[in-house]
């Protein structure tokens, strides 16, 4: 007897209904689940859309723009912001060629595979949002100054990627890269002296604070906190007990409490005249306490490295030095990379405590500030003066966290 077997086997469901019925309408709880929190959603949503669009007052933004974001700058010192914003836009324009072109040259480079319409979704995906955040912005300026500063910072930026591409399609040698490495880090410091040579360090107030704050706090600190977490797991005792004592001292102290300690009691072990102004303190207490929590992640990804990685690297015969920043450490960052930027993006928002802490006129101190103005107090303003501070930060931390994902995937992070 001879048996007919269909091997034709059943094609699964697709489609948008049935990834609805699946997902949202899977059994009677889940509808109704679905139906409550979806109306809820679409409530709010609409809610947000009418107060953002039609009810929302936004004159007191577009009237105060340049207080919120640089503070009380010399208005005939603005040209002074427009040269560093162009300087930086070819010097991040550079970095990211330089990348590019020794990533193409090690045939490593993502963009050489992709297709020009991935390549400009990859830039929209990337950079969309702060472009977007940026013409707002530009849109509630008066007057055609800030468009042409920015035109001229993109203009710069795009130059710099391609002379950087040049620059990073070329062996240098090991002299050629040093050298070049230091000019690198030495632009934007000369442009913070340059800024700073025209406006004192004192009197940077609004996002700018934030920004620069976080950036220093963040530039510092990751070094410091490396160390520290390498002193913690050293053999010496004097070094690991310093460590400890300096890691668990700080983290068990409040950054509001040590931003206050900052601005009250530093005269009493310094003289007055002698004395760092309010922004430096804050700096420098930014980068202590950041400091004590990137020391504790980066031990927490040295430990997950397994023995038989620095085994190896003895067994091959590597000093210390090259068994810990050729082979330990480099896999102990990886790990943690989602830990570090939480820590950063955590940082950038506590910026907003120097304000109340210091008195120092950053963007939150700002935006109550404007709210208390002849022409605006008593008209309950406040809503759209948060909303704005916190869209500004959501942008600055979303940017981060989505940059940090990025990193994550093109390292593998999390892939065996």
């Amino acid at each position: 007897m001879t048996t007919v077997t269909d091997d034709k086997r059943a094609t699964p469901p697709t489609g948008a209904a049935y990834w609805v019925r699946k997902n949202l309408f899977r059994s009677p709880l889940d509808g109704a689940i679905t139906v409550v929190f979806g109306s809820l959603s679409i409530y709010l949503l609409f809610r947000a859309v009418m107060f953002v669009f039609v009810n929302a007052r936004w004159e007191i933004i577009r009237v105060n723009l340049k207080l919120l974001l640089v503070g009380r700058w010399p208005s005939d010192e603005l040209a002074v912001l427009a040269i560093s914003f162009a300087v930086l836009g070819i010097w991040g324009g550079m970095v990211a060629g330089i990348i590019a072109g020794r990533q193409r040259q090690a045939g490593t480079s993502e963009a050489a595979k992709m297709t020009p319409s991935q390549r400009t979704s990859d830039l929209v995906r990337r950079f969309g949002l702060i472009i977007a955040t940026i013409l707002l912005l530009l849109l509630l300026t008066t007057g055609s100054g800030p468009w042409l500063a920015m035109l001229i910072t993109l203009v710069g930026a795009v130059s710099g990627y391609w002379l950087g591409r040049m620059i990073g399609s070329r062996r240098l040698g090991s002299a050629g890269n040093w050298a070049l490495t230091l000019v690198m880090l030495a632009i934007p410091v000369a442009i913070f002296f340059y800024m700073t040579s025209s406006v004192p360090l004192a009197e940077w107030e609004g996002f700018m604070f934030n920004l620069t704050s976080a950036a220093a706090g963040i530039a510092l600190s990751f070094p410091i906190g490396v160390l520290l977490a390498l002193a913690r797991r050293s053999k010496l005792p004097l070094l690991k007990s310093t460590a400890i004592v300096y890691i668990e001292f700080v983290r068990g102290s409040p950054l509001f409490v040590l931003l206050l300690l900052a601005n009250v009691s530093l005269e009493f072990f310094v003289p007055e005249a002698l004395a760092p102004s309010k922004v430096v303190r804050a700096i420098v207490t930014f980068t202590v306490f950041s400091a004590a929590y990137i020391a504790e992640i980066v031990r927490g990804g040295l430990q997950s490295v397994p023995n038989g990685q620095s085994e190896a690297a003895k067994a091959l015969g590597l000093s210390p030095y090259k068994q810990t920043s050729l082979i330990i450490l480099p896999q102990a960052l990886r790990a943690v990379i989602p830990a570090q930027i939480g820590q950063f993006i955590a940082l950038f928002k506590d910026t907003t405590l120097a304000g109340v802490a210091l008195g120092i006129l950053d963007l939150l101190n700002g935006a109550g500030a404007i709210t208390q103005q002849p022409d605006f107090r008593g008209q309950g303003l406040i809503i759209e003066a948060l909303v704005f501070v916190a869209f500004l930060f959501w942008v600055g931390s979303f940017t981060m966290s989505r940059e940090s994902q990025r990193l994550e995937k093109k390292l593998g992070v999390g892939i065996r």
